[in-house]
């Protein structure tokens, strides 16, 4: 019971952060799918084999269940936009760069009082240039992979911890999650 107390003050603490919606992630729901990085494997966002938060660079599905099962819970957080139409990239870079924001300044709040993998809306971003695959990465305990680099299917992992994926016309959600070690 002490556990779901402190989880409950870490969800209240990311909604007072910013974050429109923050859940409970039961980790049981948790599944990683060849299918999911396979997408990573079409490269079109331009990051597969360049980025050590990226496949094949944060490893294989293997290694990050391995990694996953190091966790004993966990949050999904989202930020979510308002748009003009369906063509409004503005407020939708917009959301976007409000989510990195509190997906990080939350992640180093986090990390003062326990270990956490934070599981990003896309990929690291912490050095303009990432050392992949010449050298190690440079922040290691702050690099950040994907959801969808892990081998997560957002939809189905919000749907399985009963959180919209979608909210509507005209609106656009930004998903990312934190597993967080046994409070």
């Amino acid at each position: 019971m002490h556990m779901r107390i402190e989880l409950n003050e870490i969800i209240d603490s990311a909604k007072k952060h910013g974050f429109t919606a923050a859940v409970e992630l039961f980790t049981n729901t948790i599944q990683l799918l060849p299918e999911v990085r396979d997408m990573c494997s079409a490269d079109k966002c331009h990051m597969y084999q360049k980025n050590w938060a990226c496949p094949p660079g944060c490893g294989t599905l293997e290694e990050c269940a391995a990694n996953i099962g190091k966790y004993a819970s966990g949050i999904i957080v989202q930020t979510i936009g308002h748009l003009e139409d369906s063509m409004d990239f503005e407020n939708m870079q917009e959301t976007q760069v409000k989510h990195d924001l509190l997906f990080k300044s939350f992640a180093d709040f986090l990390r003062k009082d326990c270990w956490i993998l934070p599981l990003g809306a896309g990929t690291c971003q912490i050095c303009s240039t990432c050392t992949y695959p010449n050298a190690s990465c440079r922040f290691p305990d702050k690099m950040t992979s994907s959801m969808e680099a892990y081998g997560m299917l957002v939809s189905q992992i919000c749907k399985d911890n009963r959180l919209p994926y979608y909210y509507g016309k005209n609106t656009i959600a930004y998903t990312s999650c934190y597993l967080i070690e046994e409070l």
